[in-house]
């Protein structure tokens, strides 16, 4: 089994001249709502909060401002930009269509071999869900997909997908069981259809795990 990269705090230890790490922290309290459209992304608090120089988060807020997600407003700093209920929606909607073409490709390539990763993978999900441990939940749910994606052959949709995935707040999902319970479920489905060659259903299935995602990230920012 293959591991993902450590989670963010260990990584801003280690490299904490890498603006993405800050970049991705950033991307997470905005999207689960930590922090509002409007309210002030400090240079100095944000620097000590990660424990880093004040370079790299200055660098990712010029690449989050290049995204959008936050503004520059001359002699105050950088401020969180609107998200709208339509934008998640938005962000959700293009990760489920590029998802969904690569579970269309990889569907006629599946095996007994990738049915039974996939089993593996989601009885991994189901354990660390029950645990609570969120850590090895979104592991999981990255190796479950990954397998998915890698079967597909199309390494540049593969590629806009994990780009277009950095703006969800995995952490968000992963610490709730409900969430997690909803996978594991729309998982099992998704692999009796694969298994069943029902390519469409497998398509729906997928599409589903993204308009739930994007669902509950509206209403628990709106809680």
């Amino acid at each position: 089994m293959s591991q993902r990269q450590p989670p963010k705090s260990e990584a801003l230890r280690r490299r904490p001249q890498l603006s993405e790490d800050v970049a991705n922290h950033v991307r997470h309290v905005v999207m689960s709502g930590e922090v509002r459209p409007g309210d002030f992304i400090r240079l100095d608090e944000t620097a000590a909060e990660l424990g880093v120089s004040v370079t790299p988060v200055r660098e990712a807020l010029l690449t989050l401002r290049g995204e959008g997600m936050v503004e520059l407003v001359p002699h105050r700093g950088y401020v969180v930009s609107p998200l709208t209920a339509d934008d998640i929606v938005d962000i959700f909607w293009l990760q489920g269509q590029i998802a969904v073409e690569l579970v269309r490709r990889a569907a006629p390539k599946i095996t007994d071999a990738v049915l039974a990763d996939l089993e593996w993978f989601n009885a991994s999900l189901s354990a660390a869900v029950e645990k609570g441990q969120a850590e090895e939940v979104e592991i999981a749910e990255f190796e479950f997909h990954r397998v998915l994606n890698r079967l597909a052959e199309a390494s540049k949709l593969a590629w806009f997908l994990n780009n277009a995935t950095r703006y969800t707040p995995t952490r968000l999902y992963a610490s709730n069981p409900d969430w997690g319970r909803a996978a594991v479920r729309n998982h099992e489905q998704l692999i009796a259809a694969l298994k069943a060659s029902d390519v469409d259903e497998a398509c729906r299935l997928m599409q589903q795990q993204f308009t739930d995602g994007a669902e509950r990230l509206i209403a628990f920012r709106d809680s």
